[in-house]
């Protein structure tokens, strides 16, 4: 799951949330290699946030507005 950051000066960056499967291991440092030998250097995550789930709807899908939401919040209580 990715969501866009905003920044003042460099416009929005790219942000993964992941959650891993039960028993799996990855470091940043193997998610931002696998994201640069597949996608365009522009896709690749500046920032990676490990999670044991993500927000979902009662259909099952991601809600992706709600961790948009946590990210200006974040971003706002850091400013």
């Amino acid at each position: 799951m990715f969501v866009r950051r905003s920044r003042l000066i460099q416009g929005e960056t790219v942000k993964a949330v992941i959650v891993l499967k039960e028993g799996a291991v990855a470091s940043e440092k193997e998610i931002q290699d696998y994201c640069r030998e597949k996608l365009s250097a522009y896709k690749v995550p500046k920032t990676i946030e490990f999670r044991q789930q993500l927000p979902m709807s009662a259909t099952g899908k991601i809600l992706r507005r709600v961790l948009r939401d946590e990210e200006i919040t974040k971003q706002k209580a850091s400013a």
